[in-house]
């Protein structure tokens, strides 16, 4: 079975909206856009160099489907990322089927966790989701994340959409590497491993 990452900037308080630029996602008024920006350096570049370097396909909600439909395809040839984005298999989350003009686009049928455990399933390479909050939080809920990728940034947002809503199912992560930039940045990975153990201090009261 293959694995599904997810990868985001996050801030401290779990915002993910909005990362890259004022225009990139301003829904429900959010003004605070691009707040990842200032904190770009070489470390951050290799870090996503590296995650590009392993194939992947990619898994998307539709809003940043549409977000990045608009972009990668018109960035020069020459850009390695935009090469991968424009030919990799996109597997979205979406109502709208015939929509997907993005080359390789498919739109998951059916019920999203039926459809992403198929996904799973299948043989292939590993499935990397980005952005996509609402999708994320389903993704959660029903247990399918297998690994996390995340750019933690030293900012706190106070408002936009965030990773984690209250249904993800609960589960146990081990951090199996981590660096931190000269800006603060802590560039952390997560592999799922097993379910939430509990204990109590009482007995050594």
């Amino acid at each position: 079975m293959r694995k599904l990452i997810v990868a985001e900037h996050i801030g401290l308080d779990g915002v993910i909206q909005g990362p890259g630029g004022p225009e990139e996602d301003p829904i429900g008024g959010f003004s605070l856009g691009g707040w990842t920006v200032p904190y770009s350096d070489e470390a951050i570049g290799r870090d996503l160099q590296d995650m590009f370097s392993q194939p992947f396909e990619l898994l998307l909600g539709r809003r940043t489907y549409d977000i990045w439909a608009a972009y990668w395809p018109h960035v020069k040839a020459s850009n390695a990322i935009a090469d991968q984005f424009n030919s990799v298999p996109k597997h979205v989350a979406t109502h709208r089927t015939g929509t997907l003009d993005w080359h390789n686009s498919h739109a998951l049928q059916g019920d999203l966790a039926g459809a992403v455990r198929a996904l799973k399933r299948k043989n292939g390479v590993h499935l990397l989701t980005w952005g996509s909050s609402d999708l994320v939080r389903q993704l959660l809920a029903a247990g399918l994340v297998d690994e996390f990728r995340l750019m933690i940034y030293p900012v706190v947002i106070g408002h936009g959409k965030r990773l984690f809503g209250d249904n993800a199912q609960p589960s146990s992560f081990t951090l199996t590497q981590s660096t931190r930039t000269a800006g603060g940045v802590l560039l952390a990975r997560y592999a799922r491993s097993g379910e939430v153990r509990t204990g109590t201090f009482k007995d050594s009261e």
